[in-house]
């Protein structure tokens, strides 16, 4: 069974920074797509960043710049490093990945199939 497990959540300053990883177990796939989501109190869950199997990258506009994904493909692990927080960024970030059958690097939660538990980041001025 595929399990996503994350880690690296925490609390840090307004302006700082973070690096979270997500450890795919089970996941063992030539062609695939992976992603981070966030979820904030009273908010939808929205796609902050994606990568595929190929290397493409996307990112949602309001990390742009601040965020960047990267994988290590040698340990099944996906990685989120987060700089510049802002309260805004405040969320449970949660990473997601599917099999890349007709997709590739997107922020469309309902292509996933395979979601972690999820991780808290606060970001507190």
């Amino acid at each position: 069974a595929v399990q996503m497990v994350e880690s690296g959540g925490g609390s840090v300053q307004v302006g700082g920074s973070m690096n979270l990883s997500c450890e795919a177990s089970g996941f063992i796939y030539s062609s695939y797509y992976m992603g981070w989501f966030r979820q904030a109190p009273g908010k939808e869950r929205e796609g902050v960043a994606s990568i595929d199997s190929d290397g493409t990258t996307i990112y949602g506009n309001s990390v742009k710049g601040r965020f960047t994904i990267s994988q290590d493909s040698a340990k099944n692990t996906l990685y989120l490093q987060m700089n510049s927080l802002n309260p805004e960024d405040t969320a449970m970030y949660y990473c997601a990945a599917d099999i890349g059958i007709g997709y590739g690097a997107n922020l469309e939660q309902e292509n996933f199939s395979y979601w972690g538990q999820g991780t808290q980041v606060t970001v507190s001025s």
